[in-house]
Formats: C-alpha cells, structure tokens, sequence
C-alpha cells in the first residue's frame, strides 16, 4: 500500500493572515460582517458536528440519504479517473462515492482538498487504509482561491458537497464556478450538492435549534478571534439571529449586540464599537431552484447533466459537465 501524498498551498501563518485581512474588513464595514470560514476551528468542527445530528438539521442526513439512493446512477454517468473533493473534512459522504465510482468505472486517484491539514492527514490515512489500489493525493488550500493547484492528469470529478455553494453571496458564486470551469478540461465534470427552497417554518429551525447548539457555534466565530488576534470579545454579550430573507431566498445568521460596548483587537490595532442592538452577518445559507442553479452553472460554463432530488425536495444533487 503506497502512503498518501500531502501537498501544502495554506499554513497557519497564511490563515492568520487572512484572517486579520477578513477581520479588519469586516468589522469596519457598515453593516458589520464576518465570514462563516471562520467558524472553525478544533470547537467549531466539533460544534457542526453536534448540529448534523440535532432533529432540526435535516441538510446532511437528507443529502446524505439523498446520495445513497442514487449513487450507482452517479457513477453509472460518471467519467472520473480523479475524484477531487472541494471542502473534504472527514470525508464520510465520499465514501459512498469512491466505492461506487471504484466499482463502476476507472477511478484511479482521490484528491481530497481542505483548509485543514490534520483534518485531512487522518482522512486521507483511513481512506488509503480502506481503498487499496486507489492513489490518494491531499491538498492543503483555501477552495476559493487556491482551485489552481489542484493536480490535474486523468479525467477529473470535482465533487463540491454540503450545500457549502449557499454559502457565497451570487457574485462569489458566479466567480468560483467560473473558475472550477477555468481549471477543467472540457468534458470533466462537476458534482454540487444544493439545499432548495423550502417552506421557512422548516428551514429556520435548521438554522435556529431548541437546544441552542447554532447558538454556540455562531458566538464561535468570536473565540476564533480573541483566540488567533488577541480580541476581548464578550461572547456570551451577543444573540445569535436566524432570519430567512424571501427576497434573495437566503438564511442569513447574525449576531445582535445587547448592550452598547467597546471592543479592541490588538493584532489589528483596532477598536470596535458596538450598539445595543446592532446586527453583524456572520453567514448566508442561499437555497437554490434547479432550474435558476442550472442557469448559473450555464453561465460559468457548464452544461448541466443530471439533477436528482430528495422525495422531499429539500436537497439536489446536480451533475454537470465542462463545455
């Protein structure tokens, strides 16, 4: 069994870097803003991962299931040698994936890519553990600017599940799928995991849950920064807000300030005040219709060749290929 190969575009010190661009951004935005990357780090995982449990969250089992039951159809109308997976994490869904494309059809190598580095050290391990004969080459980088150094050789599949795609305002969207069509060659495709529009009383508590879980990990984003810039945030000084906007079908998640207050961010040499009852973004969640997601990935490029959906209708999976 050959190791897996490790490539390394994004170190701690990069994070650091964009973190502190990101942050000085956005807190002297008007509205305030913070991008959801920034959730994460070891509490943050360890948060989601609680919330894909919790009864409200229907997103992952629902895409889950979703991908199960229609899985030996993907890889049916799948040409892949290389499975690329933007945003791997632990790879649980992948799996399904690999032993289907693997089964199927000439599937060679697994190109797993995060931000993370120990997260996908260990996933990369176990899957070249459990997938003999399969090449497994991890990739360290940010997906949104980084999709340059993904390796390219063999027919490639770049799977982008999770619904992560909600995640980019329409502008981001438009530039990131233009550039995952950049670096395909014409035919290879593109796997994209979607939320879809639903009835609100069912989509907010996704977001908003009993147990306060999101809560905490939406106040997360503000221990990220006392932790990495030294900030003096007062987490539990915030309200954590779900709020679906019809207009631009999007959850958003905020934080409301319940008291006027003064904080500083010494790595920054910056002080930001705060309002009682003043609104920071933290999160949009965009939930998309099939056809008007096709229509983007036309734009991008692309030609849309599948699309499956739960029996519900809350989550697609959509298979596309590079014109």
């Amino acid at each position: 069994m050959t190791a897996p190969t490790l490539e390394i575009h994004l170190t701690d010190a990069d994070l650091t870097e964009a973190l502190r661009s990101d942050a000085r951004y956005g807190l002297t935005s008007d509205p305030k803003t913070l991008p959801p990357k920034w959730f994460y780090d070891a509490r943050g995982s360890e948060l989601f991962e609680e919330i894909t449990r919790l009864p409200e969250y229907y997103p992952t089992r629902t895409e889950r299931a979703l991908l199960e039951r229609v899985v030996g159809e993907i890889a049916q109308v799948a040409r892949a040698e290389v499975l690329v997976e933007l945003g791997a994490g632990s790879a649980a869904k992948t799996r399904l994936l690999l032993s289907a494309l693997g089964a199927a059809g000439p599937l060679k190598t697994y190109v797993p890519q995060d931000v993370s580095e120990s997260a996908l050290r260990g996933a990369a391990e176990q899957i070249n553990a459990e997938f003999s004969g399969l090449a497994v080459h991890g990739v360290v980088s940010d997906f949104t600017d980084t999709l340059h150094n993904l390796p390219g050789g063999g027919r490639r599949m770049i799977a982008f599940l999770g619904g992560t795609i909600g995640n980019l305002i329409p502008a981001e969207r438009a530039e990131f799928l233009a550039g995952v069509a950049a670096v395909l060659e014409p035919g290879e495709q593109l796997l994209l995991g979607a939320g879809l529009v639903i009835d609100p009383a069912v989509l907010v508590p996704a977001y908003d849950d009993a147990a306060g879980v999101t809560a905490e990990f939406n106040r997360n984003v503000l221990h990220v920064l006392n932790s990495r810039l030294h900030a003096d945030f007062d987490p539990d000084a915030f309200t954590h807000i779900a709020r679906w906007d019809a207009e631009n079908e999007w959850i958003e998640m905020r934080l409301e300030a319940t008291r006027d207050m003064t904080v500083t961010i010494p790595d920054l040499d910056l002080t930001v005040h705060f309002t009682r009852g003043e609104q920071m973004r933290t999160e949009i969640s965009t939930k998309f219709r099939p056809d008007g997601l096709a229509t983007e990935l036309a734009a991008a490029g692309f030609d849309t060749e599948h699309i499956w959906t739960d029996p519900d209708d809350r989550f697609a999976l959509i298979l596309a290929a590079r014109r």
